[in-house]
C-alpha cells in the first residue's frame, strides 16, 4: 500500500497523509467486497476537511481518488463512490465553516469600525485603506432593521457585485442600514440608495461628509445619523439629507442660549395670536420654503393667498419683523429654524 500511496501522491501532489485512510478502504473493499463503514466514512470526511484547510483543490483530491482506484485491484468502485462523497462532504463543511468564521469576523470588524475601535491590521484584511477618506450613508427604515434582515444581503450582494468586496462595507448599526464607501468611489452612494429604494417602501437617508481614517468613518456616521434627526426636527421633506447641506444647524445648536434668546425675542410675541404661534410659524416656514412666493406658500398650506398676506401682516404687527425686509427676513428665518430645532412652541423655552 505504501508504494501505491507514494505513486498517487507523487502523480497528483496530494499529501500522502490525506490518502492513507482511503487506500485502506479500497484494499479492504477489494479483499472482502464490503463497503466502508461509519468509522471509515468519518475518517475520510476529516481528511476532506483537512484538505480544504491546506488549500488542496477539490478536483485534485477527486483525481487522486480515481487514480488510486486505477492502480488498485478492481471491484472497489462502490468504495470509491462513497469515499469521494465523504471527502467532498468534509471538504464542503470545512469551507462553510470558514465562510461562517469570516462572516462573523467581518461583522465584528464592522461593529468595531463604526465605534472607532478598528485596527489597521484587520482593516487591511477586509480591504480598507485607513488613510483614504470614506463616506458613510445611513438609511432608517420604518421599522428598525436586524442584522439578519434579508434586505442587508440583497443590497450588499448588489454593491459587491458592482464595486467589489474590498470597496464596500454594508452593515446594520442601531437598527439602521449603513454603507461605508471610499470618497473616490462617488457612484457607490447613489447605487446604495438605488438598491434601498427597490427593497424598502418607507425610509429616509442621511449622508455624512468624507473624512479620512477610522475616526473619520465614525465622524461621517455620526453626521449621517444627525442629518436624519435634523430633518425630522425641522420638518424637511427631502428623503435624502446630506450633512454638507445642513452645516448651519449644528452651528445654531452649539450656542443654545443664544438661539433660545433669539426665538424668545423674535417669535415669542406670536403666542399672543388667536390660535397660538403654530399657524403663524407654519406660514413663515412655507413662505421661506417658497422663496417668498405667496401663491406657492398658500398651496403648501392649503389656504388662500389672501390668508397668507393677512398672516404675514399679523406677524409684522406682533413681532415688528417683516419677511419683505431683507435684514429682517434673515432674522426671522434664522429664528424659525431655531424654533424647529428647539421644538418650539410644542415645548416651552427654558
Amino acid at each position: 500500500m505504501d508504494s501505491v500511496l507514494a505513486r498517487v501522491s507523487g502523480a497528483t501532489g496530494v499529501p500522502a497523509d490525506l490518502l492513507g485512510g482511503y487506500l485502506s478502504v479500497l484494499a479492504a473493499c477489494a479483499a472482502t467486497g464490503r463497503l466502508p463503514g461509519r468509522a471509515d466514512i468519518d475518517g475520510l470526511r476529516e481528511s476532506g476537511a483537512l484538505a480544504a484547510e491546506r488549500g488542496v483543490p477539490l478536483h485534485v483530491l477527486a483525481d487522486a481518488c480515481l487514480h488510486a482506484a486505477e492502480i488498485t485491484a478492481g471491484g472497489a468502485f462502490g468504495a470509491v463512490r462513497r469515499s469521494v462523497a465523504a471527502f467532498a462532504e468534509g471538504y464542503e463543511e470545512a469551507q462553510r465553516a470558514a465562510v461562517v468564521r469570516e462572516d462573523a469576523a467581518r461583522r465584528l470588524f464592522v461593529d468595531d469600525l463604526l465605534r472607532g475601535r478598528a485596527d489597521a491590521e484587520r482593516a487591511e484584511h477586509f480591504g480598507l485603506r485607513l488613510a483614504e477618506a470614506y463616506v458613510v450613508t445611513v438609511v432608517r427604515a420604518e421599522e428598525p432593521l436586524a442584522g439578519t434582515d434579508p434586505v442587508i444581503g440583497t443590497v450588499e450582494r448588489a454593491l459587491v457585485g458592482r464595486f467589489g468586496s474590498h470597496n464596500i462595507l454594508v452593515a446594520v448599526n442601531d437598527g439602521m442600514l449603513v454603507c461605508v464607501s471610499p470618497a473616490s468611489l462617488t457612484a457607490a452612494g447613489g447605487e446604495f440608495l438605488h438598491r434601498v429604494r427597490s427593497c424598502l417602501t418607507s425610509w429616509r437617508a442621511g449622508v455624512g461628509r468624507a473624512h479620512p481614517g477610522p475616526g473619520g468613518i465614525v465622524t461621517s456616521l455620526r453626521e449621517a445619523a444627525n442629518a436624519i434627526e435634523l430633518g425630522d426636527r425641522l420638518g424637511l421633506r427631502a428623503q435624502v439629507l446630506r450633512a454638507a447641506d445642513l452645516l448651519v444647524f449644528p452651528v445654531l445648536l452649539r450656542d443654545r442660549g443664544a438661539i433660545t434668546d433669539l426665538v424668545s425675542t423674535v417669535l415669542g410675541p406670536l403666542t399672543a395670536a388667536r390660535g397660538g404661534a403654530g399657524p403663524l410659524l407654519d406660514t413663515l416656514e412655507a413662505v421661506f420654503a417658497s422663496q417668498g412666493n405667496h401663491t406657492a406658500a398658500a398651496r403648501r398650506l392649503g389656504v388662500s393667498t389672501r390668508a397668507i398676506t393677512y398672516r404675514l401682516e399679523r406677524i409684522r404687527r406682533l413681532t415688528g419683523f417683516s419677511p419683505a425686509d431683507s435684514t429682517q427676513r434673515f432674522t426671522l428665518e434664522t429664528a424659525v429654524l431655531g424654533a424647529r430645532l428647539l421644538e418650539w412652541p410644542e415645548r416651552p423655552l427654558p
